[in-house]
């Protein structure tokens, strides 16, 4: 009945269990169904779901990233960092900048990938690491309070006075939503997305058909980088800081809501909604166990236990490495 709109077995089973998490979390605490309560879950998630639309690219296509949020927090530092050495920018600007950076990062990671022939898995814990010990070694862990007006200034797009507290909607909200929306262009309506499907569930196949497997590397690890930098951005704009280690382990979180929404990491499989609901799941989760009192450590374990799940239900024998093998073994048969 639910696949006639367009909801699919996996996201059906999220929908079920995110509605029983509720109405426990509804019949357990005061403070969990506040529309307060309900913005603030929106509004930190927005962030997150910008991340698992980008990823969702990456493992459609047969890969594995799990640089993205560090990246994110190169790419804001640089582009507030950039932005006021300019004279402070504007809102053109910075999107601007944190698209373009991090698609660049993005690229590094697929040039690696396709044209050196490394395992993605590899790639990205060394760019990870890269990354990570370059922003903090060039910032000494300093964090950037003075941003630009136009950045600091909060943008609210809905708020309501509630007899607990102020309700808003923030712009990492719109923005959210115009990524998901062009993410879901990509995929659905656009042949380059049908092409991505194709090289993720058999690359060899893609590459018989003619389908350019480089470009292909670029447009997903290069979306991922682009919305990297737009989360960065927003991460920047909502806490009214740049941290450099704020959205480090981040992706982990992502990487589980993304699996656990029905994306398979052989490539080939996956949808927008399942990533929107699997990562509902686990931020509603982690506000229940705060609004519990439980130890937040609760919830990296529940984070390790989703993502060693969807391991094991992949469907690969070998796990994460087998799908750099099968890029490596395209790229050398394209030369």
């Amino acid at each position: 009945m639910l696949e006639r709109f367009g909801i699919g077995k996996t996201e059906g089973w999220l929908l079920l269990v995110i509605a029983l998490i509720c109405l426990f979390l509804s019949l357990t605490t005061d403070t969990f169904a506040t529309l307060v309560n309900i913005c603030d879950i929106l509004n930190y998630s927005s962030v997150n779901i910008i991340f698992a639309a980008g990823l969702l690219v990456v493992l459609v296509a047969g890969g594995i990233d799990i640089s993205f949020a560090v990246g994110a927090s190169v790419v804001q530092y640089l582009a507030v960092s950039l932005l006021i050495w300019m004279g402070g920018g504007n809102w053109a600007l910075g999107f601007a900048l944190a698209i373009v950076i991090g698609f660049g990062l993005g690229a590094l990671n697929a040039a690696l990938i396709y044209h050196f022939r490394i395992i993605s898995i590899i790639v990205t814990i060394a760019t990870f690491n890269l990354f990570f010990g370059l922003l903090m070694f060039f910032t000494s862990g300093v964090s950037i309070y003075d941003l630009p007006d136009w950045l600091s200034r909060r943008v609210i797009l809905f708020e309501h006075e509630t007899s607990v507290g102020w309700a808003e909607i923030t712009l990492p909200v719109l923005v959210m939503a115009v990524v998901v929306f062009a993410t879901w262009l990509l995929l659905r309506r656009l042949t380059v997305g049908r092409q991505l499907f194709a090289m993720g569930d058999n690359t060899e196949g893609a590459r018989r058909l003619g389908i350019n497997l480089g470009a292909m590397h670029y447009l997903a690890y290069g979306w991922l980088g682009g919305c990297a930098g737009l989360a960065g951005l927003m991460q920047a704009h909502y806490a009214q800081e740049v941290v450099p280690n704020a959205l480090y382990g981040r992706e982990l979180e992502v990487l589980a809501a993304v699996v656990l929404g029905g994306a398979r990491l052989g490539g080939g499989r996956g949808t927008l909604l399942g990533a929107i609901l699997g990562l509902m799941l686990i931020s509603i989760t982690q506000n229940g166990l705060n609004l519990l009192g439980i130890s937040p450590y609760a919830f990296r374990m529940i984070v390790g236990f989703i993502i060693l799940v969807a391991i094991s239900l992949s469907g690969e024998r070998m796990g994460l490495l087998s799908i750099g093998r099968r890029h490596v073994k395209a790229a050398g048969a394209s030369r």
